[in-house]
């Protein structure tokens, strides 16, 4: 079972209904105990970074992904969910990530459109989560905040300057855009996480 966190911020049922497309037991959870057992963990988000963080620790789902992370479970963040993944967020420098990757996630370039909210390509320097995707590979961003480049950073687009678009660190994965929405790509990329959860799990 892969489990979406539902901590109460938008639509996460689409996330699920993707990852269900490609074939995984995909469910909402809204409990970390619903989590404990989960063979993968998905952390999608939209909206305000400092809101997304409260709510994580609301519900106790930081607490549950921090915990997936630590033993070893495939776990792939989206949008805010991959921005939370960091230490912090210029967004909302009073509210703290979950620190699970290195740095800090930044205001988009300056003289470009805030927020950048259309389809772009990747540049991919290395990424086992974007194996086989097509050159180019097109994918939907909205947003106005990125993780700042570091050594996980697997991706970027080009969005005034590079802009970081994927990142990776052992069992944990990253995408600033939304696979869901990105359509086949996107879906080739969320199975590529689901073949990953798979061999993680026998």
């Amino acid at each position: 079972m892969i489990a979406v966190l539902d901590y109460g911020i938008g639509n996460l049922r689409s996330a699920e209904k993707a990852l269900q497309r490609v074939g995984a037991d995909a469910r909402l959870v809204d409990h970390p105990d619903a989590a404990a057992d989960a063979a993968g963990v998905v952390l999608p988000g939209v909206g305000a970074f400092g809101r997304c963080a409260a709510a994580l620790a609301r519900t106790g789902l930081g607490g549950a992904a921090e915990d997936a992370v630590a033993r070893g479970v495939p776990f792939l963040g989206i949008c805010v969910g991959f921005q939370l993944l960091y230490e912090g967020s210029e967004e909302d420098p009073s509210a703290a990530g979950l620190g699970i990757l290195p740095g800090t996630v930044r205001r988009l370039p300056a003289g470009v459109k805030h927020p950048q909210m259309q389809w772009n390509t990747l540049d991919i320097t290395r990424s086992d989560l974007l194996a086989g995707v097509p050159d180019p590979a097109w994918v939907y961003f909205v947003h106005s905040y990125a993780p700042e480049r570091t050594d996980d950073t697997t991706s970027t687009c080009d969005y005034g300057g590079p802009v970081v678009a994927t990142a990776e660190r052992g069992n944990v994965w990253g995408t600033q855009f939304h696979p869901e929405k990105s359509g086949t790509v996107g879906l080739g990329i969320l199975a590529n996480f689901v073949a990953a959860v798979d061999r993680a799990s026998t």
